[in-house]
């Protein structure tokens, strides 16, 4: 049985993010296997421009449930690019303007070892 190489990522990787003004701006994002949606900042997003929101999502995270609106983003990640919808939230007081969760992993070939380094 032939397996194909998977390319390992860590807890945190470095990913551009493509918006639809033709801008990008690479960051280093956490990576979530626990989140089911892909999080990135609402300032983030209005620099590149993306939209329009296409629905909205309920989240729940330590402070409880909140509804986020929805919009798709490009993800470069390790030379490869991944459209898929993120959430929009209020991330200015955290250390990681992206968050990439199950919906964005579930489509890649990487395995997430806790150990690798960036």
């Amino acid at each position: 049985m032939e397996m194909k190489q998977e390319k390992i990522i860590g807890l945190t990787e470095k990913v551009t993010l493509i918006g639809n003004n033709g801008h990008s701006k690479t960051i280093i994002a956490r990576i979530d296997t626990g989140a089911v949606i892909s999080s990135i900042d609402m300032k983030l997003a209005a620099e590149l421009e993306l939209g329009p929101v296409t629905k909205t999502k309920k989240v729940k995270n330590s402070n409880g449930i909140s509804e986020r609106p929805v919009v798709r983003c490009i993800f470069k990640l390790k030379n490869e690019e991944y459209r898929v919808d993120v959430t929009l939230a209020d991330r200015s007081r955290l250390k990681y303007r992206a968050l990439i969760g199950q919906n964005l992993l579930k489509k890649t070939k990487f395995l997430v070892n806790p150990r690798k380094k960036k």
